[in-house]
């Protein structure tokens, strides 16, 4: 336990369309499943973890809480945030805050929570940034967001990330890509290899 409060929201929520369909997260990359390398980095830096994601949630094959979207026809990673908002407020009330990243992103920093949360200050949310470029999926979020997330998903029927992250106002908080980009998603194939080549080259 971190005792920062964090509940860690893996989103596995998406189609995998460029990746031909099917559970992304369950792609092997250099001997393990891409969920399983992306817990292993992210579950020593939060107080507790679950997998949005659709479906039968017995094909993960995990020990997690696997939370569907709150709303139909998968609308995108904002109703896995309001997923996770949604989840805290029934079954992690201690929960100050929400991380969000993508199940896609197998080399995730081991100091992710801990620089967001240090440079987030009085800000709503901070999301990390790498190569002059936000990961507005990738972020630490006030739970106090909630009613203006669902009010903007159920109102409004705003689904882009960047329209919530530009209304509530974010800080951004900028990682190396030397040796690698730690944010490097697996969106196809070619991506995939050159995750292998990296993991395969550093560990």
């Amino acid at each position: 336990m971190t005792g920062n409060r964090i509940l860690g929201v893996i989103l596995a929520g998406g189609l995998s369309r460029r990746m031909g369909g099917g559970d992304k997260a369950l792609r092997p990359v250099a001997g393990h499943r891409l969920i399983d390398r992306v817990i292993t980095r992210l579950a020593p830096q939060v107080d507790a973890l679950i997998l949005n994601a659709n479906g039968d949630p017995q094909r993960f094959g995990l020990a997690l809480p696997v939370v569907a979207d709150p709303l139909p026809d998968f609308p995108g990673p904002l109703a896995g945030l309001l997923a996770g908002f949604e989840y805290a407020h029934a079954h992690a009330p201690w929960a100050r805050h929400i991380l969000t990243v993508s199940a896609d992103c197998p080399l995730l920093p081991p100091d992710l929570v801990a620089r967001l949360l240090a440079e987030k200050g009085e800000a709503a949310a901070a999301i990390a940034a790498s190569g002059g470029r936000d990961h507005p999926v990738i972020g630490l979020w006030d739970v106090s967001l909630a009613p203006r997330l669902r009010a903007l998903l159920l109102d409004e029927g705003e689904r882009r990330v960047r329209a919530f992250t530009a209304r509530v106002g974010t800080v951004s908080v900028d990682w190396p890509v030397e040796p690698y980009d730690p944010f490097l998603n697996i969106n196809t194939p070619d991506d995939l290899a050159t995750a292998e080549r990296l993991i395969a080259s550093v560990g």
